[in-house]
């Protein structure tokens, strides 16, 4: 006699459907941490998946997570206003929207120091030296008072063993000189 197999035990013991759950609370994790783009992949994924009703539920969420992203990329008043909400993404580990916060800043408004400064401390904090050093030296050529500060900002702790960095810090003051004049000998 052949035994009758229920749709729900299917269900369970298929793999894909286990995935589908997996990504569906993965993404109701990410929207409750706010991080709306990563909980938009995850339930894309779902929506895509074998269970209609969970990509029901995701198909939902999936709206509301564009609602906030929409949001929050309209609400800002002033250039200076995003920066802060970047700032705030990167302080929260969140390092993958604050790039993608800080660069489109960067495209907006070029030649912002702070948007440099802030990649600078960005690419030190997520190990790319190459491109904080170049980021870090753009920000201090817009306004060499970020030398300063950068000396004291403990995002760019990984550098500070660096000589490029000491060198952008503390740059050879005679290098800044314009060469005296010599002395002539008639008088």
């Amino acid at each position: 006699m052949a035994q009758k197999i229920s749709p729900k035990k299917v269900l369970s013991e298929d793999p894909r459907f286990a995935q589908a759950v997996q990504n569906y609370e993965a993404g109701l994790r990410a929207m409750q941490e706010h991080k709306f783009d990563r909980a938009k992949g995850y339930l894309q994924k779902v929506a895509a998946g074998p269970s209609k009703e969970l990509a029901d539920r995701a198909n939902v969420h999936l709206k509301a997570c564009s609602q906030q992203m929409e949001a929050v990329t309209t609400q800002f008043k002033s250039p200076e206003e995003h920066y802060d909400y970047a700032v705030s993404l990167m302080n929260s580990g969140d390092y993958v929207s604050a790039r993608e916060h800080l660069e489109k800043l960067s495209k907006q408004a070029p030649k912002a120091d702070y948007v440099a400064y802030g990649l600078a401390a960005l690419d030190c904090l997520t190990g790319h030296v190459e491109d904080s050093l170049r980021h870090l030296s753009e920000a201090i050529q817009l306004n060499p008072t970020l030398r300063f500060q950068a000396r004291n900002d403990s995002d760019f702790q990984n550098l500070s063993e660096d000589p490029r960095f000491t060198e952008l810090l503390y740059p050879d003051p005679s290098a800044e000189l314009p060469p005296s004049p010599a002395f002539s000998e008639e008088r």
